[in-house]
């Protein structure tokens, strides 16, 4: 495989997460169940980075935050600031754009209980280093939540130690600014650690710094 793909949807470097998704065929047939591409703007000034997709949600769709509960959020706050044409992303058939804005993965295929290992990470860090390398001096980042932001980090060879992860934490990495927020899942929004509010104050930062 060419190393400087920043996505391969036959990629089965990591065996765990390959034959997992070979079982879930049978099991979900009507399913994307193979890695999940980045979605939105090739040359987008804001690149939004999450874990993986959610078993019934990007896995099933084939779009990043689309069909599970963590996209609702999401995608409403990207419309209200005017990063999108709609508020909902329902299916990769349903006309949804984004504008100047592109969702992909730390890691791209659906790990077992939604939580890859180590190595998973580590071997799906070579697209994300690549699409990473794809984007604009001035450009911004938005790690939903740590694995994702520590993914980004290590992406750029960086020590984690120097980037700590903290919710509207600013990091600068080269020519590029990296937003933290907490990740928009279920659990982080009913027991209100992340508010819709929050939420959008973080993308309203990151438009801020991407005017400038």
């Amino acid at each position: 495989m060419s190393q400087n793909l920043i996505f391969d949807v036959n990629c089965r470097q990591c065996l765990r997460l390959a034959t997992f998704l070979d079982d879930l065929r049978s099991e979900h047939p009507g399913y994307h169940n193979r890695p999940v591409e980045p979605f939105g703007v090739k040359n987008a000034k804001l690149l939004i980075v999450g874990l993986a997709p959610g078993m019934h949600g990007a896995n099933a769709t084939g779009r990043p935050f689309t069909g599970d509960h963590a996209g609702i959020l999401l995608y409403e706050t990207l419309y209200k600031n005017g990063l999108s044409n709609k508020p909902e992303s329902i299916a990769r058939s349903d006309g949804l754009k984004l504008i100047n804005c592109r969702i992909t993965n730390a890691v791209k295929c659906l790990p077992p209980q939604n939580k890859p290992v180590g190595s998973e990470i580590n071997t799906c860090n070579q697209f994300l280093r690549e699409e990473l390398m794809t984007l604009k001096p001035g450009s911004v980042i938005l790690a939903l939540g740590t694995i994702a932001h520590n993914a980004v980090i290590r992406a750029f060879g960086e020590k984690l130690s120097a980037f700590k992860f903290g919710h509207e934490n600013l990091h600068k990495l080269n020519n590029l600014t990296l937003i933290d927020s907490y990740h928009c899942s279920r659990y982080n929004t009913q027991t209100k650690r992340l508010t819709e509010k929050m939420f959008n104050n973080v993308f309203k930062k990151a438009k801020k710094i991407m005017a400038e």
